[in-house]
């Protein structure tokens, strides 16, 4: 028999790219700006982190089918036998996320959402870097402040650990089974054999609605300190 017809399929819209990579850059741009004691930009990132956020959260409920939850988070069983198979060269029929990959979206947005979250009601301790606080760190007491403080930064380190993870996961796929996963998350194109049916794409000026909404609802946040 031969081999079975692909077609090169749009799987990731410009909406999921843009949130992946924009996060990717944004956490170094936080990482320089808290190092170089840059506040202004330190704090003007974290607010695009949470942007794209809220964004993701919206998108992954009414987008794209490869954005939305429902279409890619599966049991944790399941996700463990996917992984159980990783050393099994094979080729690439997964539309969106696979079951592990969906849980590792999940972790991500998780600890990202913590970290923004908790930036917003960060403030200056003795031997840091900036002398500055969050929006809504006066509405907390200093206490609730420093405890917030410390689960910023500390979210920070796990968040460099899971992305590391992710790499890690991303070279093993294409070294062990000879997939390439980086590829399809810059032009959004993977191919796929015939028989899979595309996902439906999300519509444009939805996703600019609830990146509008995202946006308005951070200056929002920014302006109850």
């Amino acid at each position: 028999m031969g081999e079975e017809p692909v077609q090169r399929v749009k799987v990731w819209d410009g909406w999921i790219r843009l949130v992946h990579w924009g996060i990717v850059s944004l956490i170094g741009v936080s990482w320089v700006s808290m190092r170089t004691g840059n506040l202004e930009a330190h704090y003007v990132s974290g607010y695009a982190v949470l942007t794209l956020l809220l964004f993701r959260i919206a998108w992954g409920v009414a987008g794209s089918d490869t954005a939305r939850f429902t279409r890619f988070l599966r049991s944790p069983l399941v996700a463990l036998r996917h992984l159980a198979h990783l050393r099994r060269r094979e080729p690439d029929t997964e539309i969106g996320h696979n079951a592990a990959g969906g849980w590792m979206v999940l972790v991500l947005l998780g600890l990202l959402l913590v970290q923004a979250g908790s930036g917003l009601f960060a403030n200056h301790e003795p031997g840091m870097t900036y002398d500055a606080h969050g929006p809504l760190a006066l509405r907390v007491s200093d206490a609730t402040s420093s405890w917030l403080t410390g689960v910023h930064h500390l979210t920070f380190n796990l968040i460099l650990a899971a992305a590391g993870l992710h790499i890690v996961a991303v070279l093993a796929y294409h070294v062990l089974k000879g997939q390439d996963l980086i590829g399809p998350m810059l032009t959004g194109f993977k191919s796929l054999p015939a028989r899979l049916a595309p996902p439906r794409m999300g519509s444009p000026v939805l996703a600019a609605a609830f990146l509008t909404a995202a946006a308005l609802a951070v200056w929002g946040i920014t302006r109850l300190g």
